[in-house]
Order: structure tokens, then C-alpha cells, then sequence
């Protein structure tokens, strides 16, 4: 069913509103050859990003071919790589006989097999026949590169969730061969990488700290959405249902979820289907209260996961604290000691709860969060 607040799915077309100079920054990259990471907080766009640029690029007339596989649940680098032969196989071919020459192409001398019984089973393209070894990698690596080369095709390859790969046991069984397999093939510009992930600081840790795929490997940011075109977009949303609603009240939600469209689309859902013609303050007020209720249960679990420190450290981002190895800043929330301090942010980074921008700044992660957390958890008054 159409809805003028969709937030269950990715937008295109007329639902994707702002962040045109993104997508005509992707997809210049991606045109180029270029691969490509984005990393925001979760339900920011990036998916919708992406596939409004795929959108804008075919009515310009660009050809391509696209894949896309989720990392989401990888844990081991063979899981990782039987998913990428996998994903690319299936860009190229549908059936048995094909896949059995592609392999016997493509993967001659690896461990990579095609099983038929598993494929009639499960639809597993490529099964391992041995375990993993570097030339097993390392050629896996390079198969999207071939597959581009002899074709003479477009390639577009997203994979979703890539932080997961930083759960790998050694992660860089992966990502140092992938680096290298990326800057050995620099001067192919049929083949792009869209790493995408929602774990801002793991991703962070891949593509900025590691000191890993500089150079080859381009950041796109997501642009904020001005609030003035937010509200408009909810404005016309209601109003192709009979209704309307002060901007001011849009405004103050904008404000609230910090530019979140996902959130905002599922609180102003909300709204629509508790009103009636002109759209009132306590309505606003009773749908919050609703979406905090649904989100509710996973705010306690990652309070109740945090350490006293934690709490204390995360007590004192939400009051205003903007730098907290000070000896009062230290005595005030109980941090212990400047070491602890650097361990309690360390944590609180991995858990995914705060981020620092590049002066060290921090901020909370999920604007619904940080509003439960200031008005339920430490009772702050708002």
C-alpha cells in the first residue's frame, strides 16, 4: 500500500527528497570507476542514496549491472568469500551448466567448487572443497575484475553491513589481500565496490584508522536535509489525505530527530493515523510517546549493557560535556582517572552509542535515543 510517509523501505523518485549534490557525486564515482564507502548512523539513506543514484544513472543513459550481497551475519572469511563469488556468479549466469563453466573458468586452481547438490539443495552457488589458502583469496578478490575485463560490462558490486567483516576472527585474512587486490587493479574502471555500513565507528576503524584502502577507496557523505524541505515533503504528505498541520510543529520534530527522515516518516506515520483534518499539539505529543514505546525495549538493553563509567560518561556527553579528561569533568562524573576516561570512550565508540567528529567532539548516535535516555533515564528536565 502507498504511503505518503514510507519508512519500512528504501525512496527513490518523488520520496527522495534533498542530497541531489550526493548523488551526483556517487555517481560521477561510480561512472569513473571509482569505489566507494559510505558510513552513517542507521536508517540515514544510505541505501535510498544509493539506489536513487543507480535510478539517476540508467535515465542518463548509463549500462551497468548491479549486485549486492549483506555481510550482515558473515563471521568467517570463507562465509565472505563464497557470498562474493556467489553474488557475481549470479550477475553473470542463471543456470547449472553455466556456473560449472564460470567456475572451472574463472576459479581453475582454487578450492572454490561448484557442488550441484548443494545448489539443487539451497540455491549455493559455489561450495569449498578445502580450506581457504592466499591464492584461494586473493583470486576470489580479483574475480570481479576479470569477469569486467573480458566482458567489457559495467559492474556495480554494494555490499551491505561491510563493518560485520571487523567481527572476523582476523579480520585481516580479508581486508589486507582486498586492499592490495584494489590497488593492483587501480587502472580498471569497469568494476566498483559500494561498501556501505551502519556502524559509523567499526567502519571508521576499516577505512580511516587501519591506514587501509587510502587513495582507493572514495568517502561519500550524507548531506543533511534542510528542515524547511523536510517539512514541505511532510506537508504534502498530509495534505494528500485532507489534513493539516502547523509547520512549526514539523519544524519542532525535525529538531527532535535531528534530520532523521526514517524517524520523522514513522512518527509523522503515526500522526496520520491518529488524526483527522487539522493535525493538533497533543497529537504530536501522544504519537512521541508511542514511538518511544516501540524503541523503548532496545534503549533499556543498551543501557542495562553499559558499565557505571559508561553511564557516567555517557551522563555527562548528554549534559554538554565536550571534553572529559579534565580533573573536574573527572571528579564530577566519576570517571577515575584520564586512562579510564580513554577506555570508557573507547567502549562506548565499539558499542556503537557515541561518535567524535574530527575534533574529538562527541555526539549520540540515534537522536530517539538521546531524548529517552536525557527525559527517562536521567530524568533531565527537559
Amino acid at each position: 500500500m502507498d504511503t505518503p510517509f514510507p519508512y519500512a523501505q528504501y525512496v527513490t523518485g518523488k520520496q527522495f527528497i534533498g542530497r541531489k549534490n550526493d548523488v551526483t557525486l556517487l555517481g560521477n564515482l561510480l561512472s569513473q570507476g571509482e569505489h566507494v564507502s559510505i558510513y552513517e548512523p542507521p536508517k540515514t539513506g544510505i541505501t535510498s542514496l544509493v539506489q536513487q543514484t543507480l535510478f539517476t544513472m540508467r535515465l542518463g543513459g548509463k549500462a551497468f549491472t548491479v549486485g549486492q550481497l549483506s555481510a550482515l551475519n558473515i563471521r568467517t572469511p570463507e562465509a565472505f568469500l563464497l557470498r562474493l563469488g556467489s553474488t557475481l556468479l549470479r550477475m553473470v549466469a542463471s543456470t547449472p551448466d553455466e556456473f560449472v563453466r564460470l567456475t572451472q573458468k574463472y576459479l581453475e586452481g582454487t578450492h572454490f567448487v561448484f557442488d550441484p547438490r548443494a545448489f539443487a539443495e539451497t540455491g549455493q552457488v559455489l561450495s569449498l572443497g578445502w580450506d581457504l589458502d592466499r591464492e584461494d583469496i586473493l583470486t576470489m578478490l580479483r574475480l570481479p575484475f576479470r569477469l569486467c575485463a573480458e566482458r567489457g560490462e559495467r559492474f556495480i558490486l554494494i555490499v551491505d553491513e561491510f563493518q560485520c567483516l571487523a567481527l572476523v576472527a582476523d579480520p585481516d585474512i580479508i581486508l589486507r589481500p582486498l586492499d592490495a587486490v584494489l590497488r593492483e587493479e587501480k587502472d580498471c574502471r569497469l568494476f566498483s565496490f559500494v561498501f556501505c555500513g551502519s556502524g559509523v565507528n567499526a567502519m571508521k576503524g576499516i577505512f580511516e584508522s587501519s591506514l587501509l584502502f587510502h587513495r582507493v577507496v572514495e568517502k561519500v557523505n550524507i548531506s543533511p536535509v534542510d528542515d524547511r524541505e523536510i517539512s514541505d515533503h511532510i506537508q504534502r504528505g498530509y495534505l494528500s489525505g485532507g489534513k493539516v498541520v502547523n509547520q512549526d510543529l514539523i519544524l519542532g520534530a525535525c529538531r527532535l530527530f535531528k534530520g532523521n527522515l526514517w524517524y520523522i516518516n514513522h512518527f509523522s506515520a503515526i500522526c496520520d493515523a491518529m488524526s483527522r483534518g487539522y493535525i493538533m499539539e497533543p497529537v504530536f505529543v501522544e504519537a512521541l510517546g508511542n514511538l518511544v514505546s516501540m524503541h523503548e525495549p532496545r534503549f533499556k538493553e543498551m543501557v542495562n549493557g553499559l558499565t557505571t563509567h559508561q553511564i557516567n560518561f555517557l551522563r555527562a556527553t548528554v549534559e554538554g560535556v565536550l571534553h572529559f579528561s579534565s580533573a573536574d569533568v573527572i571528579r564530577k562524573y566519576g570517571l577515575n582517572s584520564s586512562a579510564n576516561v580513554k577506555r570508557v570512550k573507547d567502549a562506548l565508540m565499539k558499542k556503537e552509542v557515541l561518535v567524535f567528529d574530527e575534533n574529538d567532539l562527541p555526539s549520540l548516535i540515534d537522536p530517539l535515543f538521546e531524548y529517552w535516555v536525557k527525559k527517562y533515564y536521567f530524568e533531565i528536565p527537559q
